[in-house]
């Protein structure tokens, strides 16, 4: 298993869509800071296929020290819930993922035809 980092992301995306990474990171972000600022507003976000993101509220109750045996109030606390969607359940649920196989495909095809395109530009 590997940790894929934003980065790698960003420059996946770059590649595939032929845009520069910096103008790729800006919307990367911009969509993360806007996820965050719904969920901090309260709102629940839904993508469909790949999930639902909304925030859960834990109440506030009486709990016990364990060292000490006295009983102490443990505040409200809020936390981000995700649920998947149906295509992401089925993808991670498949021994070899079927989305994940399928979609690099055809971008490398545009990437094996992307050299002669190079190629056409590095000559002028």
């Amino acid at each position: 298993m590997a940790t894929i980092t934003k980065k790698e992301l960003i420059d996946r995306i770059a590649n595939s869509t032929k845009q520069r990474r910096i103008l790729v990171k800006k919307i990367v972000q911009l969509f993360l800071d806007e996820i965050i600022a719904e969920l901090g507003r309260d709102n629940r976000l839904e993508f469909r296929n790949f999930g639902v993101f909304e925030i859960r509220v834990r109440r506030p109750r009486r709990a016990q020290n364990p060292k000490t045996l006295e009983p102490v109030q443990v505040p409200e606390k809020r936390s981000v819930k995700f649920k998947a969607g149906r295509l992401m359940r089925q993808c991670v649920s498949s021994p070899k993922p079927v989305i994940a196989a399928s979609e690099p495909q055809p971008q490398a095809k545009a990437v094996a035809s992307q050299p002669a395109d190079t190629g056409a530009l590095g000559a002028s």
